[in-house]
């Protein structure tokens, strides 16, 4: 009896340990979600929705580039360094600018 009894404490501290964690990670998906919901509001309010939908399609191809975009455009209107609302023609440009700092360049020598 005392070894079952050991065992029900045991298998009780397991599941209330699970239960933390999967509380735990509920929680923080619910803080990502929350704060992807307010980066988007404020792209929204930075950005036209011309704009707004080339940067949802260029999230497909390179989501790691947007991440890091929508981060530069949050500081760049936060401070006031940059027109707002931010066009598509504008998006453009500076898309480009980026890929001109990022090509590399190869060259080969015979």
């Amino acid at each position: 009896m005392a070894a079952e009894e050991g065992n029900d404490e045991e298998l009780e501290r397991l599941r209330e340990k699970k239960l933390r964690e999967l509380q735990r990670e509920a929680e923080e998906r619910r803080r990502a979600q929350e704060l992807a919901a307010q980066r988007r509001l404020a792209l929204k309010r930075i950005l036209t929705p011309e704009a707004l939908a080339r940067l949802d399609n260029l999230r497909i191809v390179r989501p790691e580039l947007v991440e890091a975009l929508e981060q530069q455009l949050l500081a760049l209107a936060a401070s006031g360094r940059i027109k707002l609302p931010i066009s598509d023609e504008d998006l453009k440009q500076i898309l480009a600018q980026i890929y001109e700092k990022s090509r590399k360049e190869y060259r080969f020598r015979f």
